[in-house]
């Protein structure tokens, strides 16, 4: 899966839970999948969550381009506004939900 995204969908007690991964390399990103522009689901056909050179996170319905890394909306109509980022990581070899880091007590 390295370079590409995939959907995921988790029923969970509250309801279902739809997000998306991208991996590259060894790093693992996991978002809501929402535009914070329309809220829709980023995607209009299954798992193509890229631009085609696979730069950035793209939303299909309205251009908007993310950035991988920080789900930071860095072109299109919610420019500066993020994704909701979904903590995961990869634990022998499998990626899995993660819990959210603790804040930092200074």
């Amino acid at each position: 899966m390295a370079g590409k995204a995939r959907n995921y969908v988790l029923q969970m007690r509250s309801g279902r839970f739809h997000g998306f991964i991208v991996r590259r390399g060894d790093a693992v990103f996991g978002y809501v999948d929402r535009c914070p522009h329309a809220g829709v689901p980023l995607a209009q056909v299954l798992d193509d969550y890229l631009t085609p050179g696979g730069d950035h996170i793209a939303c299909s319905w309205h251009g908007a381009l993310f950035d991988i890394g920080d789900g930071l909306c860095v072109g299109g109509p919610c420019l500066g506004q993020r994704l909701t980022a979904w903590p995961v990581a990869v634990e022998a070899g499998e990626i899995v939900t993660a819990a959210p880091p603790e804040p930092s007590v200074a």
